[in-house]
């Protein structure tokens, strides 16, 4: 996708968001002229996106210092896996069952090396290797009237949903591994989401939970006004 076409519409994006915060109820922030901006960039950044169109790869000149990429979470400290960790996925699925770590290494391994976008500003770069989402899907048997992808994590609940096209973009992983080497605690392990084609606040770390569903939810930030669709 052109760099500039990416700016022009997160900027687009931004400065609508900025517009709707003057009339936001925080108690209800799908409801007024928030929701109204939501649905409506929901709806144009949904025209915009399409399955096959690929984010570039960075060079890998282009990886930021380990040190130097952002660590999220929202636990007061960094959240590590409870004993016995499993991803669990259901919803909409011929063959619901939960993943060992183990178990999911033996799937098909996905590479990718794109750049991050934060809704704050910054962005970075990383290689991230797992399992592509859409792998998933098929080794469960996902139904295809899923039209939504809900994650939950073990970081106090975090959890977002997605369109299940951008879910099953062939850019979106459930990551293991980072920079070629294991995912860490501050990263999200044991497993976390990563796109090319959403923004940071959607990609879910320390997952516990995927599930395939005929209606979105929300997300941790996306019930306290944040837009759902959030694509880059």
């Amino acid at each position: 996708m052109p760099a500039e076409r990416v700016l022009t519409r997160r900027r687009v994006l931004l400065g609508a968001a900025a517009l709707a915060t003057s009339a936001c109820d925080s108690q209800r922030p799908r409801a007024g002229f928030l929701g109204v901006m939501d649905r409506f960039n929901e709806r144009a950044q949904s025209a915009l996106f399409h399955p096959a169109r690929l984010a570039p790869e960075e060079p890998i000149e282009q990886l930021t210092p380990p040190g130097d990429f952002p660590q999220y979470f929202i636990s007061e400290t960094v959240p590590l896996a409870p004993a016995g960790w499993r991803l669990e996925v259901g919803g909409l699925v011929a063959r619901p069952r939960a993943f060992t770590l183990e178990e999911l290494r033996r799937l098909p391994r996905t590479d990718s090396r794109i750049r991050h976008h934060c809704v704050e500003g910054w962005s970075a770069v990383a290689s991230w290797h797992g399992v592509a989402l859409r792998d998933l899907a098929r080794a469960v048997g996902a139904d295809p009237r899923a039209g939504f992808v809900e994650f939950r994590s073990f970081d106090q609940g975090y959890y977002s949903s997605w369109d299940a096209p951008s879910a099953l973009h062939p850019q979106t992983v459930l990551a293991y591994g980072m920079n070629g080497a294991p995912l860490i605690p501050g990263h999200g392990a044991p497993l976390r989401l990563y796109s090319g084609v959403k923004l940071g606040y959607k990609m879910v770390k320390y997952l516990t939970t995927v599930r395939f569903l005929p209606e979105a939810t929300g997300g941790t930030w996306e019930d306290r006004g944040y837009e759902w669709f959030a694509g880059v």
